[in-house]
């Protein structure tokens, strides 16, 4: 069982990587929390179906115990979108209503337990608002990758996930080398320039499965699902490689960097999802004291 570090009664999103012009992501319609623990979230209705429960697999998860495992499921059909009630005990209600089956509208409130959703179809201009409003309270504008708050929070749900499921999941932290020099020695603007390239390096890397994000200054973490310690330190390694390969452009100042990288697994024992920080922060740390450019693990040197 994992204790959060936060309120356990949370509204968890579906993992996605950041969205970009021209993948479709404008053709889908939205579900906004309006009441709950995450007022505010988000998450995208498009060609999968979406299912709304506590179960940890469900798309949209809701860890409340008046929410079923499987509680309700949205889908899109050629006329438009519907939602139905999965047998749900304490029912699925449309607008105040309790519903077995019914067509989404624009505008339409779903309560699910105490959480309540709002349908939004994406051309709408509520929903294009929304849409900048979640990016810059998911998104660090620099690097475009996530910030450290949905960071933890996404982080926060693969934990359960794996934990219910009893599947491997390692985290990685990871840090650029010498960072601080380069910012010294050329000014900020260069080191917004390394940043960005190598974020994009991290990212180009990345499966489709990971989540990457920016959780500090020069500090970036991975959350690797489904990877034991000897594959996600092999992963870490590839990682590595690719920054050390990697050409900047001259405005970075300097041509070459480097990258430090802890590599932690969630395993037994642990309550928290600090734990599972600090486990790869010692590894990182590691790194740094045996001449950086290097991966250090708990069970690989």
């Amino acid at each position: 069982m994992i204790r959060r570090d936060r309120d356990s009664t949370t509204t968890q999103r579906r993992t996605l990587h950041p969205a970009k012009v021209g993948d479709g992501h404008d053709e889908s319609a939205s579900l906004v929390v309006l009441q709950g623990q995450r007022l505010g979230q988000r998450v995208d209705v498009a060609a999968a179906p979406v299912t709304i429960g506590r179960a940890p697999e469900c798309e949209f998860q809701i860890v409340d115990r008046s929410v079923s495992r499987q509680h309700a499921r949205i889908w899109r059909e050629p006329s438009g979108y519907r939602i139905k009630d999965l047998d749900s005990t304490n029912k699925t209600l449309l607008n105040d209503q309790p519903i077995i089956e019914a067509e989404l509208k624009d505008g339409d409130h779903i309560s699910i337990g105490a959480c309540v959703l709002k349908f939004m179809d994406r051309s709408s201009v509520e929903a294009r608002y929304h849409d900048e409003i979640y990016q810059l309270a998911t998104m660090d504008p620099l690097t475009g990758l996530y910030n450290r708050r949905h960071f933890l929070e996404l982080l926060d749900r693969e934990l359960a996930r794996s934990a219910s499921h009893a599947r491997p999941l390692a985290l990685l932290i990871v840090d650029l080398d010498h960072f601080k020099s380069i910012n010294d020695r050329h000014g900020h603007p260069a080191g917004d320039v390394v940043l960005r390239q190598v974020s994009a390096a991290l990212d180009a890397c990345m499966r489709d499965d990971a989540i990457l994000a920016r959780i500090g200054g020069e500090e970036f973490a991975a959350i690797l699902p489904e990877h034991g310690i000897e594959a996600a330190t092999e992963f870490a390694r590839r990682l590595c490689g690719a920054v050390a390969a990697l050409t900047l452009d001259a405005q970075a100042g300097t041509r070459r960097v480097t990258v430090s990288i802890g590599v932690a697994n969630w395993r037994a024992g642990m309550a928290l999802v600090g734990d599972l920080m600090r486990a790869a922060d010692a590894q990182l740390y590691r790194a740094k004291q045996s001449g950086r450019n290097r991966v250090c693990s708990e069970a690989v040197s």
